[in-house]
């Protein structure tokens, strides 16, 4: 534990002999580190897990929707334009 406070003590030491005018980069570069670690700490989705997740979307149980694809389309555009024209 000792270890890592003297790290921080020389990182402190370094960050006040920095030129002021390289700040804003290091400030930067600070808040990347922060998200990276923050992203690693929260579970990403497995390949597989993804795949599960979106298994079965677009199941409607409708087997002739490609033969009415315009007619749903029609259905669905029609009542958006009516209600930005109204």
């Amino acid at each position: 534990m000792k270890r890592i406070t003297v790290e921080r003590e020389q990182l402190h030491q370094a960050v006040d002999n920095l030129p002021d005018t390289v700040l804003v980069e290091l400030a930067s570069f600070l808040d990347y580190l922060q998200y990276k670690s923050t992203s690693q700490a929260v579970e990403r989705p497995t390949s597989s897990g993804f795949l599960a997740a979106i298994a079965g979307l677009g199941c409607s149980g409708q087997s002739d929707i490609a033969e009415r694809d315009e007619e749903i389309l029609q259905n669905e555009v029609d009542p958006m334009l009516r209600s930005l024209s109204g």
